[in-house]
């Protein structure tokens, strides 16, 4: 095993203890806007410390941009879904969570 593999490794690894607190994220805290919040900070460098680590072990360029391609339209649509949500949730009389 040489060191490119596990740097691959261990951003993977990364990228799934990301995944997880953003899981955990989700099921902890208490309203829909500091859970949308949770998801997608932490999924968005998940995703990319996921993407990196395969990155570093792809073979050929088309695979790579394949990658990058993937990462790009997922960044994009997870934004676009967390705007969505947080609209339908303003209309719906959810207000944002303010400190007392």
């Amino acid at each position: 095993m040489n060191v490119i593999e596990i740097i691959s490794k261990l951003l993977i690894i990364s990228g799934a203890f990301f995944f997880l607190a953003g899981t955990v994220g989700l099921l902890r805290f208490p309203y829909v806007h500091t859970r949308l919040h949770a998801l997608t900070k932490v999924d968005n460098l998940g995703l990319g410390f996921i993407i990196a680590g395969l990155l570093l072990t792809s073979d050929s360029l088309t695979y790579a941009i394949k990658l990058l391609v993937i990462w790009l339209l997922i960044l994009l649509s997870g934004a676009s879904i967390c705007y969505l949500i947080a609209s339908t949730a303003l209309r719906s009389k959810i207000l944002p969570w303010r400190m007392k």
